[in-house]
């Protein structure tokens, strides 16, 4: 059992080259202590993703992958509202819904492109037709409110607004927790892996073995997913004091930069199985978090804010609500032929730079526009 345990923790912490920023965690606290300042470090896991989804298979490793993922937003997200950073939560959301759908899924189809330029990699048509059409309906639930608040045809106004995004919240839960139920009981042959059925010989040979058990697999993620709580509270307190000595937007900090740290181990894991032709996991950790956030994460922020008495709404903002609907599109059309190439991985990281330039000249009119 000892060298059980050791091994496991030889694997989980030693193996991964992205784990050589551990020590920087530790590091961030005690020189938030010793300085007393904000301490403009962040830091997230590569974790045992890859080995759970060998025990799981594409559609449960790629939630599970999404779950654990989304978990850091969650905290963060919480420990904002508790604080009263509404803003910071809308936008941090935001940000990583758009950092999943081009930078993590770009990357992963660039990369994957790359390593693989002598054939088409394929993956699951109908699932990523049925994540796009979740996400232009988690798109419809945060327009209804921005459009109700800007054209001032509201029966009380900064009430209604708030009252529909509750409401819509509720029903956005249901239809994720339907989807949950659609994806993995009603209809699991929909969301099968492309090619598992005809998968020859020579791929079941090479195909790797994992290096710990389930078990082990899920009880790192949850020290990690805790580890990565602790620091959580440290990344929200240091927002504001990085946009002040750096001359950073806030929204630019919280929109970009801050889902970019939240989704490392997603953007990892996700270009890890595109570059071992696994898209269908690639989907489900890139578009599936995007969903997961979407329909999940957000409402569920804006019931927590509704029992804490904070006006979380989802009202993100014309602006927000506007570059949400385009990436969704622009997502949609990349997904709806089932194939992946370099070219289209290019396309969506050149749209993400373009949409991070326009959040670096955005002045957010909540904080003073």
């Amino acid at each position: 059992m000892g060298f059980r345990t050791l091994r496991s923790i030889y694997i989980v912490l030693l193996t991964a080259k992205i784990n050589v920023l551990l020590p920087f965690g530790p590091a961030a606290i005690l020189l938030h202590y010793l300085t007393g300042k904000h301490v403009r470090m962040a830091l997230d896991y590569l974790s045992c993703y890859m080995q759970l989804a060998f025990y799981t298979g594409p559609t449960v490793g790629g939630l599970l992958n999404a779950t654990f993922g989304n978990a850091t937003e969650m905290i963060i997200s919480i420990y904002a509202l508790q604080n009263g950073m509404i803003r910071v939560v809308q936008q941090s959301l935001l940000g990583s819904i758009l950092s999943n759908m081009l930078l993590v899924l770009g990357c992963a189809f660039f990369t994957g492109g790359i390593v693989h330029h002598e054939k088409v990699q394929l993956f699951s048509k109908a699932a990523a037709l049925v994540n796009s059409g979740l996400l232009l309906m988690a798109v419809m639930g945060l327009m209804f409110p921005a459009v109700l608040h800007f054209t001032h045809t509201e029966v009380h106004f900064g009430k209604s607004e708030l009252a529909l995004s509750r409401f819509s919240s509720c029903i956005m839960l249901v239809a994720y927790a339907s989807y949950l139920f659609f994806q993995l009981k009603s209809q699991p042959n929909l969301y099968g892996q492309i090619g598992e059925e005809g998968a020859n010989e020579e791929d079941s040979e090479n195909e790797e073995a994992p290096e710990i058990t389930q078990w082990e697999a899920i009880g790192w993620l949850a020290i990690l997913t805790s580890w990565v709580s602790i620091l959580s509270g440290y990344l929200v307190d240091a927002i504001q004091g990085a946009s002040d000595s750096l001359h950073i937007p806030v929204a630019f900090i919280s929109v970009i930069l801050l889902p970019i740290v939240g989704n490392a181990a997603e953007h990892a894991s996700a270009i890890m199985f595109a570059v071992k032709d696994k898209l269908d996991i690639t989907l489900g950790v890139a578009i599936g978090s995007s969903t997961q956030i979407s329909m999940f994460v957000i409402p569920f922020c804006v019931v927590v804010g509704w029992l804490m008495g904070k006006p979380m709404d989802l009202n993100f903002q014309l602006f927000e609500t506007a570059t949400l609907f385009v990436a969704v599109l622009v997502v949609a059309f990349m997904l709806q032929e089932g194939t992946s190439n370099y070219f289209k991985g290019l396309m969506l990281i050149l749209c993400y730079l373009i949409v991070a330039a326009s959040f670096f000249v955005h002045v957010d009119p909540a904080n003073g526009g």
